[in-house]
């Protein structure tokens, strides 16, 4: 599968310019069967990247722009009297798609950010005690403007631990930002010349063949040894949940299995523990004063951690 993965990073590659690492990272998640949240300031390409997924991969696109006006109903549905039948019909809400874009997420109310948290978690919603399930695959990519912008709030930490992995873009360098330029001279639209490369069907197998990737005992107790790590840090009030432990197991074989092989090794933890751990940690009162960060001390981690010998 390492030449079919090989061509969806190179189709999205069309529309966001030098951006290799982002793209692969949000491709693994995809491929862990888990969620991603892009956190970054407004116009360098979250959207437009969630948008090539979906056309590439041939998945069913929606998305709502959040903003404190959307209700949960509109996220999951809602129950509508039919008169034909003088009985209440299910109207399915926005989330019922293969790749889901909840844009600007930290925009909406707390009550409407929850509506996300059954279908992220199981993969239904439930609406008048009557539960639905969603389409499969099922990936929501969500974008928020970073904490402080104009008109947003904090996500749940209920809510930011059920994303797999948080992402950031940055700001292309000079180079990448004039091949961008070039890339639309005419009024010519990359986006148009995205080929789809796979479809659900294919990418439900592809998360089969991950979740069959083979993990050595002694790498599950580098995964656990790295969870349990966060959880004594002296600088953190609360460490990596087990959800955490789980989802860096998934994408650490995902990544393998993006790099062609059947099998991890130390070096896949390694690559995906930053995205997959950093958004879960809670800074203490007095790290938080003393500027330390949630990202440095993953990597500290990580730096102190022995890797084990296979």
């Amino acid at each position: 599968m390492s030449e079919l993965t090989a061509n969806i990073i190179s189709e999205v590659k069309k529309v966001i310019c030098g951006k290799d690492h982002v793209i692969a990272q949000a491709l693994t998640g995809i491929l862990a069967g888990g969620h991603i949240l892009i956190e970054d300031v407004p116009g360098v390409g979250k959207t437009t990247m969630a948008l090539a997924f979906s056309r590439t991969m041939g998945l069913d696109y929606g998305r709502v722009q959040f903003t404190p006006d959307v209700l949960p109903s509109d996220i999951t549905g809602f129950s509508l009297y039919d008169k034909t039948t003088g009985a209440m019909k299910y109207q399915p809400g926005a989330v019922f798609h293969n790749l889901f874009l909840a844009d600007e997420l930290n925009r909406a109310s707390s009550r409407t950010q929850s509506a996300l948290l059954e279908a992220m978690e199981e993969g239904n919603v439930t609406v008048d005690g009557t539960t639905y399930l969603l389409p499969k695959p099922f990936t929501v990519f969500a974008t928020q403007n970073p904490a402080g912008a104009s008109g947003t709030s904090l996500l749940p930490d209920s809510q930011i631990d059920r994303f797999m992995i948080k992402i950031s873009m940055g700001y292309p360098s000079a180079n990448d930002e004039k091949a961008m330029l070039e890339s639309r001279k005419n009024g010519i639209d990359p986006m148009k010349s995205i080929k789809q490369i796979c479809n659900k069907d294919t990418l439900a197998g592809m998360q089969e063949e991950v979740n069959s990737i083979y993990a050595h005992e002694k790498i599950l107790d580098y995964i656990v040894n790295l969870a349990h790590k966060t959880r004594g840090n002296k600088t953190l009030e609360r460490g990596a949940s087990p959800r955490a432990t789980l989802a860096l197991t998934s994408m650490s074989k995902a990544y393998a299995y993006l790099m062609g092989r059947n099998y991890v090794t130390p070096a896949d933890v390694q690559k995906v523990f930053i995205p997959v751990i950093a958004h879960r940690l809670i800074l203490t009162p007095d790290a938080e004063v003393a500027g330390m960060r949630s990202v440095d001390i993953a990597k500290d981690i990580l730096k102190s951690t022995p890797e084990p010998k296979i």
